[in-house]
């Protein structure tokens, strides 16, 4: 018997043809890459001006290049805030008042300008120092020999209450002997502390910044990012000036009325030129 041959097999001839991506198709990714690309870009952009915006507004500088001695004046270094760990995270100075000055029984806390450190306020303080009060003058965070942070509204307002706390429970003087002395963008502070503060004695407010915040919004990077999303610095006068209810005097360049000091309803004066006589004044009426 003869076996039957199996068919043969057909053979095939593959003719499949390469995918193909349509036009459309790669025009929409090469948008969406490019979109993605732009997002991430100004996202970085975002960042960079959200870690260094404070730069255009706080100059602090380490290095302290003179102290009260370099004016003849006796001092007392020291440091408070201290952390969980007890570093102390702000330094500063303690001038008495002379034995005879005539208003010993105030301490002044002095609120230095957004610029340097202690080390340029050495002239001033011994022009306030003549007056005949105490004072406690120290650097922010970040600035001197204070602990490094960012400087930040924010930060100062804190740096502000541990130096208020460290006079009246390490010192034990007194709210109602403090009086606030706040210059440059530090007057600006000292109007926002003293505010929330009505049981110290009164606030000076040393030619503050009408406009501290255009350094930071007017820059030209400004405009490319939601900055005042990003920087949440305001030191904004307008707001808290009605709410001030304790004496306050005002140093200002231009004969004209800052906008924060017409809101003010409690005892104000103003004054065009910052002297000890000024000063020596507007402290004998609050004595009375």
């Amino acid at each position: 018997m003869t076996r039957k041959k199996p068919p043969p097999k057909a053979t095939t001839t593959s003719s499949a043809q390469p995918p193909t991506v349509s036009g459309s198709w790669l025009v929409k990714s090469l948008v969406l890459s490019v979109v993605g690309g732009v997002v991430c870009v100004w996202g970085v952009f975002c960042l960079l001006f959200w870690q260094g915006s404070w730069q255009l507004l706080f100059h602090p500088t380490a290095s302290i290049t003179r102290t009260p001695a370099s004016v003849g004046l006796s001092y007392e270094q020291i440091g408070f805030a201290a952390t969980e760990s007890g570093e102390l995270q702000l330094q500063g100075w303690l001038i008495p008042a002379a034995p005879s000055g005539p208003f010993s029984r105030y301490t002044v806390l002095y609120l230095h300008s957004q610029n340097g450190n202690l080390g340029d306020t050495v002239d001033a303080l011994a022009r306030l120092h003549e007056t005949g009060v105490n004072i406690l003058a120290f650097d922010y965070r970040g600035y001197g020999k204070s602990a490094f942070a960012r400087p930040s509204e924010a930060h100062w307002r804190e740096d502000a209450g541990w130096a208020l706390r460290y006079l009246t429970g390490t010192r034990h003087v007194a709210p109602s002997a403090i009086v606030l002395y706040g210059t440059g963008l530090g007057a600006n502070l000292a109007l926002e502390v003293a505010a929330e503060n009505p049981q110290l004695a009164g606030v000076i407010l040393d030619a503050p910044l009408e406009d501290p915040m255009q350094p930071v919004f007017s820059d030209q990077r400004a405009s490319l990012v939601p900055a005042h999303l990003l920087n949440r610095d305001r030191f904004d006068m307008d707001g808290v000036a009605a709410d001030l209810r304790i004496p306050s005097l005002w140093i200002v360049p231009s004969p004209d009325q800052p906008e924060p000091y017409q809101r003010i309803a409690s005892a104000k004066n103003l004054v065009h030129q910052n002297s000890s006589k000024a000063l020596a004044g507007w402290l004998s009426r609050l004595s009375r």
